[in-house]
């Protein structure tokens, strides 16, 4: 590794707005803000992640009282549709009310209690509880009482379903249960200015997967929060990415990183000589020590060294035999994990020839660029190459994270019930409509159990592999919270701006009485 002490306040190598002043099209105007967090680490006590008490905490200050994401306006397309929203021990239903309409309430039956949905449905007519049979109408208002003359004290006035306050951005609806809040576009306040060329509205949902993962939430929320991680955990793109070229900024309560793509990372101390039959998934060279990984047919990852010598490692990172008694676990995963479907002989693309008067990024963005006119058209000439080729991406507190520009990630991270060793991650695809033309429909979500991996969601790709090598280290982090002598962590000043603001927002709704 390199890129240690700079003597600055920020990584060696080129700025992100030094980087955005060789694009090839005019750059918007809020890619050029900067809004850096104040210096001063976080530190954070560790049972905040782990802590049934702490869990119970964030469940009063936090989801009972701020505008969450419950649900893409999508996922329940016609009158009737409804989906269940739960969080923590807290349950709700969004519902379709009309073809313009849409109301939240507690998923609870007045009566006994009973969850009145377990799923989401379609085209219904009431909600009636399994248990009892009292009814409602899909506005709430109640419809059905068996055996009415016996609730004398039951009125439509006080047993109408208890609505909870719902707004609108992006295509998403977000529910507060707070009557008392503030409306959602004052704590989303100017989110829609970072997605001048491609706003949320004109996005299709295409893809949405969903994983319980055996950590608390905020672990996993962090660890997809900044681009300090990528030397450690993703060594496959360290030829591609800026990563601790990544600029930081804050604006009220979301934060943004943007992160330069076919630029290479200042902890890349050398260019290696270009490594023959190259293959994305199963054969590639380390960017770090040059060492090379290849999965063979004995099921073994072998890595040749500088001298030639190879050493054999099982894919979990046991040693088997040669001079090497240690390998990054990180590429042993991606050689010689679980596979995409006929991805094993895919080529590792090799970097494009530029041409004089031009720079890599953007003979890379040209075609990107050409690409999307077909559904945009004209809409393209005023996308700059970041926007095309960047890793944009936001949290907006407590737990929504749209990507921006071009992107077309989403992420939510949220409590599995009351469980604060284990969380539900979601990856959402969101593609541009073409101009003229309604959003495709949403698929269904694509629900997998923590013992099942990543790469069992092919729809999502490349990153299915690269969510593999992310998720490997958040079980041991759970683990080691709980085994820490000093019972605190630490975030970086300015690279991990973006956790240190979210736990500074976290403090301040602590504090609310």
């Amino acid at each position: 590794m390199t890129e240690t002490l700079t003597g600055t306040d920020r990584s060696a190598g080129t700025p992100y707005q030094a980087i955005l002043d060789e694009d090839s099209h005019p750059v918007p105007d809020v890619m050029r803000r900067e809004s850096p967090l104040p210096p001063g680490p976080t530190k954070v006590p560790a049972e905040r992640y782990y802590s049934k008490e702490f869990h119970d905490l964030e469940v009063e200050k936090v989801w009972k009282r701020c505008w969450q994401m419950a649900c893409h306006e999508d996922d329940i397309p016609n009158v009737g549709d409804y989906l269940v929203y739960d969080i923590a021990h807290l349950s709700f239903l969004i519902v379709r009310s009309a073809e313009q309409e849409f109301k939240a309430f507690y998923n609870v039956c007045l009566h006994r209690g009973r969850q009145l949905k377990q799923h989401r449905g379609k085209s219904a007519r009431e909600f009636r509880c399994s248990f009892h049979g009292w009814a409602w109408k899909t506005d709430g208002a109640l419809k059905e009482v068996p055996c009415e003359w016996d609730f004398p004290t039951v009125s439509e006035a006080e047993y109408s379903l208890p609505e909870v306050k719902l707004g609108r951005w992006g295509g998403f609806i977000f529910i507060n249960p707070d009557e008392n809040a503030a409306p959602l576009e004052e704590h989303l306040g100017d989110l829609s200015s970072q997605f001048p060329n491609d706003p949320y509205e004109r996005r299709s949902k295409v893809a949405h997967v969903k994983k319980i993962l055996r950590c608390n939430w905020k672990v996993a929320q962090e660890a997809f929060s900044e681009a300090y991680h990528v030397i450690a955990t993703h060594p496959t793109i360290l030829e591609s990415i800026g990563d601790a070229n990544t600029q930081y900024d804050v604006f009220g309560n979301y934060s943004r990183a943007m992160s330069p793509n076919y630029t290479r990372s200042p902890h890349v101390s050398r260019e290696w000589e270009a490594l023959e039959d190259a293959r994305l998934y199963t054969r590639q060279r380390h960017a770090l020590t040059g060492h090379v990984y290849e999965l063979m047919d004995d099921g073994l990852v072998h890595i040749t060294n500088a001298k030639g010598e190879v050493s054999k490692f099982q894919p979990d990172g046991i040693w088997v035999e040669g001079p090497m008694t240690h390998a990054d676990s990180n590429m042993l995963n991606w050689i010689g994990g679980k596979h995409l479907p006929d991805s094993n002989v895919v080529p590792l693309a090799p970097t494009p020839k530029v041409p004089p008067g031009k720079n890599l990024r953007q003979v890379v963005a040209d075609p990107i660029r050409e690409a999307h006119r077909k559904k945009l058209g004209d809409r393209m000439d005023n996308v700059s190459d970041a926007e095309l080729l960047d890793s944009v991406y936001l949290t907006v507190f407590p737990n929504f994270h749209p990507w921006g520009s071009f992107n077309q990630i989403v992420y939510r991270f949220r409590p599995h019930g009351d469980n604060p060793d284990e969380c539900i991650m979601e990856c959402l695809y969101m593609q541009p409509t073409p101009d003229g033309e309604p959003r495709s429909p949403a698929p269904p979500i694509h629900e997998l159990g923590a013992d099942d991996d990543w790469v069992d969601a092919p729809e999502l790709g490349m990153l299915a592999k690269v969510f593999n090598q992310d998720v490997v280290n958040m079980p041991e982090v759970q683990k080691g919270l709980k085994a820490m002598k000093n019972p605190e962590i630490i975030f970086a000043n300015y690279g991990e701006t973006k956790p240190r603001h979210f736990h500074m927002l976290l403090e301040q709704w602590l504090a609310k009485p």
